[in-house]
């Protein structure tokens, strides 16, 4: 496939014709963009077929500046980022397109690869779009709590996470609501679709324990080993990550031993489980439920409200935009540490 490129509006017409792509030009100053049918302001479309893309992006204008991108489904690819009047940023990141675009079991979403450009004072120069050679991908096996949600105000981790790597290093997130070890397992929209996309090198993150709450231990271990070993025959690297805790208080300020630190009713110690078969096969672990507690507790009762949607739907299972983003850079930051990502590969800001 051919470079997809828009510089400028005259471009449009010859860019359309020779990609069949309905790329979109947005500027802080102007409005739709002469010729180009599905442009807006604040939105681009490319009518790629699935696959993985590097994006650069070129942002500035006339006026001081500041913008984010998402895309797909309310994914996160580039943090805000504030240019001065008159300058121009280059960004890059690359982007997973694929269907159904978001959770597995989902809607199949929009054909192609849809963008929307937010933040302050969004200002887009100029736009690139290329089939991706060289990235490398970051597979996520999840639940709600890691998933690509549909609609506000719910976020999860991996939704968020993508905007804190560069270009190279891509992010499939096939996190799924209400998923199980069991039922991750059993479903053919799932697990039989992964394993199949993972490819010698990549990274498979696998997070599931809030919905095994009926599922006995030797079960849940026994599932955990099976997607280990899943991913180990495609030549990928697990990765088990422990879950985010449950925002479930204490008299005291501390988080619930139970309900919150995910230990189901039959007395299965969700984390503990997790630490086990990790130390057991050899498996890189980022727990995830140790670091989430601290930042809960050291947060308090009122302070962790804003991680998770205790204000909006009394709940305290499922994060914010901005308890989501504070997860998925602990993920990062767990990654570097673990040398599982070069530090070139990640935003730090």
């Amino acid at each position: 496939m051919r470079r997809a490129r828009l510089a400028v509006p005259a471009a449009v017409a010859a860019l359309t014709a020779a990609l069949g792509a309905v790329p979109a030009h947005a500027q802080q100053e102007a409005g739709p963009v002469p010729g180009a049918d599905h442009c807006t302001a604040t939105a681009c479309h490319f009518d790629v077929p699935l696959g993985t893309y590097d994006v650069r992006v070129l942002l500035g204008g006339a006026d001081a500046s500041s913008t984010s991108v998402t895309g797909e489904t309310r994914r996160a690819l580039l943090p805000e980022t504030a240019v001065a009047a008159g300058e121009r940023v280059a960004r890059h990141f690359t982007v997973d397109v694929r269907t159904p675009e978001g959770e597995p079991t989902g809607a199949d979403g929009t054909p192609g690869l849809d963008l929307v450009l937010g933040g302050a004072a969004p200002a887009l120069a100029d736009i690139a779009v290329t089939p991706a050679r060289h990235a490398r991908q970051l597979l996520l096996v999840g639940d709600s709590t890691v998933c690509d949600q549909p609609g506000d105000p719910y976020y999860g981790w991996g939704q968020q996470l993508p905007q804190y790597l560069r270009k190279g290093l891509s992010v499939a997130n096939h996190a799924d609501s209400g998923e199980s070890t069991v039922s991750y397992l059993a479903d053919p929209r799932l697990w039989a679709t992964v394993q199949p996309r993972i490819h010698p090198g990549d990274l498979v993150l696998i997070q599931l324990a809030h919905n095994d709450k009926t599922t006995d231990g030797p079960t849940y271990r026994a599932n955990l080993e099976a997607l280990v070993a899943g991913v180990r025959e495609q030549g990928g690297e697990p990765v088990l990550v422990t879950p985010i805790v449950r925002r479930w208080f204490n008299s005291d300020g501390t988080l619930d031993n139970g309900t919150a630190l995910l230990v189901n009713g039959l007395g299965v110690d969700h984390p503990a489980v997790v630490r086990s078969v990790a130390a057991d096969l050899d498996v890189p672990l980022i727990d995830l439920t140790a670091r989430t507690k601290d930042v809960v507790e050291s947060l308090g009762v009122e302070g962790s409200k804003s991680l998770y949607l205790s204000n909006e739907k009394r709940d305290n299972t499922h994060t914010s935009r901005h308890g989501a983003t504070v997860y998925a850079s602990i993920v990062r930051d767990e990654l570097l540490a673990l040398g599982l990502v070069p530090p070139g590969l990640v935003r730090l800001g």
